[in-house]
C-alpha cells in the first residue's frame, strides 16, 4: 500500500466507526499526527473520501466528516438488492481454493462467537459482518462490482454503527451468514442469491426501524 492508501484506509475506517463523528471538522495537521503520514497523502485521501460523500469540504469554511442521513438508506438498499444477491451468486461459482479456506475461516469464526455472549461481542459481530461481505466481493472476480459494492456497503454500516444502540436482532443479522457462506462454499449459486437478498432486505428494513 501506498502512504495515500494508508491514510485513505485508516480515516475511512475512523469515519465508519464513528470514532470521527458527522460534523466533526477535520484538520489536516492533527490528521498528519494521528495517522504518520505527510500532508499529502492526507489531502489525497480527504479528496478520494470526499468522492465518496463521506467527506464534505467547503472552500473557506473547512473539512468536514459528512453527515448521515437515514433517509438514505433506501436509495443505498434500493442498490444492494439488486448487487449483492448478483455478488453472491458469482461468489458460489467463481471462488477459488484459496477463497474456500478464507470462507471456511469465517464460518469458524461465526460459530465460534455464536458460543460466547453475543450481547458483548457487538463490535465483534459487525467487523465480521464486514469481513465477509468483503470476501464475497472479492471471490465475485469481478473488480467493477466489488468496488461499486464497497462504497454502497460503506455507508450502510456506517449508518449501523451510529445506531448501534438502537438496531435489533443483531445476532440473528450476522449468524445469517453461515447459511450463506456454507451455499457459496458448496457451489449451491441459487441459494446463495436468495439467502443474501433475503439478509439484505431484512436487515437493511431493520436499521431503517432503528432511525
Amino acid at each position: 500500500m501506498t502512504l495515500t492508501d494508508e491514510a485513505y484506509a485508516s480515516l475511512r475506517t475512523l469515519i465508519c466507526t464513528g470514532e470521527l463523528a458527522p460534523g466533526d471538522c477535520l484538520s489536516e495537521s492533527e490528521l498528519q499526527e494521528t495517522l504518520g503520514v505527510g500532508r499529502t497523502p492526507i489531502r489525497e485521501a480527504i479528496r478520494a473520501l470526499a468522492a465518496e460523500h463521506l467527506i464534505d469540504v467547503f472552500p473557506r469554511r473547512g473539512t468536514f466528516v459528512a453527515g448521515v442521513d437515514p433517509r438514505n438508506l433506501r436509495a443505498m438498499s434500493e442498490v444492494r438488492a439488486q448487487l449483492e444477491p448478483m455478488a453472491a451468486r458469482l461468489a458460489a461459482e467463481r471462488r477459488s481454493e484459496s477463497d474456500l479456506i478464507q470462507f471456511r475461516g469465517a464460518v469458524a469464526q461465526l460459530e465460534e462467537l455464536e458460543r460466547g455472549d453475543l450481547r458483548e461481542q457487538e463490535r465483534a459481530l459487525i467487523d465480521l459482518d464486514s469481513q465477509i461481505h468483503q470476501l464475497i466481493y472479492r471471490a465475485t472476480k469481478n473488480a467493477y462490482l466489488a468496488n461499486d459494492l464497497d462504497r454502497y456497503y460503506i455507508h450502510s454500516l456506517r449508518i449501523w454503527n451510529l445506531g448501534l444502540g438502537r438496531v435489533g436482532h443483531l445476532r440473528q443479522a450476522v449468524l445469517e451468514h453461515k447459511e450463506l457462506l456454507e451455499a457459496i462454499i458448496q457451489g449451491d449459486s441459487d441459494r446463495a442469491f436468495n439467502v443474501m437478498s433475503k439478509h439484505v432486505t431484512e436487515f437493511e428494513a431493520e436499521i431503517a426501524r432503528a432511525f
